[in-house]
């Protein structure tokens, strides 16, 4: 198991019981230069900053590696067609807990409104001035929810509670996209329409980059983005052209697209390298953190419990209970 912490430890341990699986708890990423660490295991099991591009399957497969257990949702840190090839199997933890990643959704835009990230550094210091801390009220703003999967959903309805005026952008929206009785429109429109804009897609070749310059000239001009997926769903460099224009008045972000070499890293003593993420920290209608949406003590639970899940039923029939393929990675 690589990219081990010891909330990861605690989870799969107590999951494990009366089960009798095997661990080795890596702290290490995977990548090239770790692969070799798997030597004698059957399955791995990974994070989302792991490497298991086509040249590290291989090197897994080598070392008579049959599953890749994911323990996130999103899949585009494996090459798909390089396990099928080598037949490793994958699997994933399609739904954890959405509420999770859901509340930190509104827990940014909130924040972002009323300026709490600004406000707590003010009163730290004794200055009790309210000058520059206006906000909104949500209710009766227009809130685009772009992917209405099980995450995007639980937004809608919180949302709603806020008496917000709920748009969705679902490519293929189904029965429970439909019980939210909200408008679905296109992502050109939502973003021209919407005063807040929230990001709950799977990063896949059409919607890496979809927020990129050209969106950004049609949003109305202050919106709110906010932004819990992947970080590749945004063109960063065209982000901070909308920030530095005005056009977006403010940028929520739990994720980045180069957040590998930063996330789940303990960076205070060293300079950051990565000049477009140090340049997105100068803004102070920007609030990031550091990939902890899903980060609940249920939500870590039902990861490792789906995780073990999918390993007991590979190891009794060869097939985990969610499993992903290269027609999974096409429909996106």
């Amino acid at each position: 198991m690589f990219s081990t912490r010891r909330y990861d430890r605690e989870s799969f341990e107590a999951a494990n019981a009366g089960r009798g699986h095997q661990f080795r708890f890596l702290e290490p990423r995977l990548s090239a230069e770790t692969a070799a660490l798997a030597a004698g295991a059957e399955a791995v099991c990974l994070f989302v900053n792991d490497d298991a591009s086509a040249g590290v399957v291989r090197q897994l497969a080598g070392l008579g590696v049959r599953l890749i257990a994911l323990r996130s949702a999103g899949f585009n840190h494996v090459d798909l067609a390089a396990a099928a090839a080598h037949g490793i199997a994958v699997a994933r933890v399609p739904a954890y807990s959405p509420h999770a990643v859901a509340e930190h959704t509104v827990a940014l835009m909130l924040a972002l409104n009323r300026h709490i990230h600004r406000a707590w550094n003010r009163v730290r210091e004794g200055n009790f001035l309210l000058d520059g801390l206006m906000g909104f009220d949500m209710a009766g703003k227009c809130v685009a929810v772009v992917g209405l999967g099980e995450i995007g959903r639980v937004v809608a309805r919180i949302l709603q509670g806020f008496d917000c005026e709920v748009l969705g952008v679902e490519p293929a929206p189904g029965e429970a996209a439909a019980r939210l009785r909200i408008p679905i429109v296109p992502l050109a429109e939502a973003a021209a329409r919407a005063d807040i804009l929230t990001l709950h897609c799977p990063l896949t070749p059409a919607t890496r980059h979809m927020v990129n310059a050209d969106l950004i000239a049609r949003m109305r001009p202050g919106i709110m983005l906010v932004n819990t997926s992947r970080g590749a769903v945004i063109d960063t460099r065209a982000l901070i052209a909308g920030l530095k224009s005005g056009r977006l008045g403010s940028v929520g972000l739990d994720v980045y697209e180069e957040e590998s070499d930063l996330f789940f890293e303990d960076l205070s003593d060293e300079v950051i390298q990565d000049d477009v993420f140090a340049r997105l920290l100068t803004f102070p209608n920007v609030l990031i953190t550091g990939h902890q949406a899903f980060f609940t003590r249920e939500a870590i639970r039902a990861i490792a419990e789906t995780t073990l899940a999918n390993i007991d039923a590979f190891a009794a029939q060869g097939v985990p209970v969610h499993p992903v393929s290269v027609e999974r990675l096409a429909r996106g």
